[in-house]
C-alpha cells in the first residue's frame, strides 16, 4: 500500500485523478480497451471533478461499473448514486463510455438480489483494470460495513447498512433526517474489488483519520473493513493532512 497525502483535498482529487487516467490510458494502449470501478460520494467529488476533464482519453473505449446503491432509491432521489454518476461522471465526458453499467436498486430485496446477478454477470467478463474508491468513516470499502464478508465471490451482494454508515450519510447532507436514509444497499463485494488491478482511494477531511489509521495499522480484518488493502499489490491511498493526522507513520 502506498500513501499520498496532499496539500488540501483539492490536490488530493488531481493526484488521484492523474494516477488513474495513466492506468487508464495504458489499458487503452495495450488491450484496446479499459474497464474501471467509479465510487460515488462526497470523498470522490475532486478526484472526479479532475477526471473528467482528460479529453485525451479514448473514453468511447472504456467500460465503466457502478459501485454500490441504496436498495429502493429512485434516480430521480437527490441522494441517488445513479444520478450521482450520470450528473457529475458520465454526462460530462468527451466521449460516450463504450458503456457503464449502473445499478437499479429501486425494487425490493428479490429484485435487487437479481440486479447483483445481472451486473455480476457482466463483471465477470470484464476484469477491472482500475477501481476509483473511497473508505467511510466506519472503514467500510463500498457499503460493506463492519463486520465485511471477505469470503463471498459473488461479485454484488445485498447489505444492511449498520447505524454508523447511515449517520455518515446523513451528516454529509444526502438525507433531511436519520430515518430517510435507507437500511440496505446493493454493494460490490470486498474480493470484487480486490481484484482491481489497480485501486485508488481517495479519503480526505478528518472525519475519516481514525478509518484511515484503521486501514494501515490495524491487523486485517473484517471488522476493520478497509484493511484489507494492505493485502493488495497496487493501492495507493489518496490523503489530505486531515485525514492523514492520526497516522503514527
Amino acid at each position: 500500500m502506498k500513501i499520498h497525502v496532499g496539500k488540501d483535498k483539492t490536490e488530493l482529487g488531481k493526484a488521484a485523478a492523474e494516477h488513474g487516467a495513466g492506468v487508464i490510458r495504458e489499458a487503452i494502449k495495450a488491450r484496446g480497451h479499459a474497464n474501471i470501478i467509479v465510487a460515488t460520494g462526497a470523498s470522490q467529488f475532486e478526484m472526479i471533478e479532475h477526471l473528467v476533464t482528460y479529453d485525451d482519453i479514448a473514453w468511447d473505449k472504456v467500460t465503466g461499473f457502478h459501485l454500490d446503491e441504496y436498495v429502493g432509491m429512485p434516480i430521480t432521489h437527490g441522494a441517488s448514486f445513479r444520478l450521482y454518476l450520470w450528473k457529475r461522471f458520465v454526462s460530462r465526458l468527451a466521449l460516450p463510455l463504450a458503456a457503464f453499467h449502473y445499478l437499479n436498486g429501486e425494487g425490493g430485496t428479490d429484485a435487487c438480489q437479481a440486479e447483483c446477478k445481472r451486473v455480476g454477470d457482466i463483471i465477470a467478463k470484464h476484469p477491472i483494470d482500475v477501481a476509483f474508491v473511497g473508505i467511510g468513516e466506519n472503514g467500510h470499502m463500498a457499503f460493506n460495513d463492519p463486520p465485511a464478508d471477505f469470503e463471498t465471490e459473488s461479485p454484488y451482494l445485498v447489505v444492511d447498512l449498520d447505524d454508523a454508515c447511515r449517520k455518515q450519510q446523513l451528516g454529509e447532507g444526502w438525507f433531511p433526517t436519520f430515518d430517510d436514509v435507507p437500511t440496505q444497499a446493493i454493494s460490490m463485494s470486498i474480493k470484487q474489488i480486490m481484484k482491481s488491478k489497480t485501486i485508488i482511494c481517495s479519503v480526505p477531511d478528518a472525519r475519516k483519520a481514525d478509518a484511515v489509521k484503521a486501514s494501515v495499522e490495524n491487523a486485517i480484518s473484517p471488522n476493520d473493513p478497509s484493511t484489507c488493502l494492505q493485502k493488495h499489490g497496487d493501492t495507493t491511498l489518496y490523503l489530505d493532512p486531515e485525514s492523514s493526522s492520526k497516522l503514527s507513520k
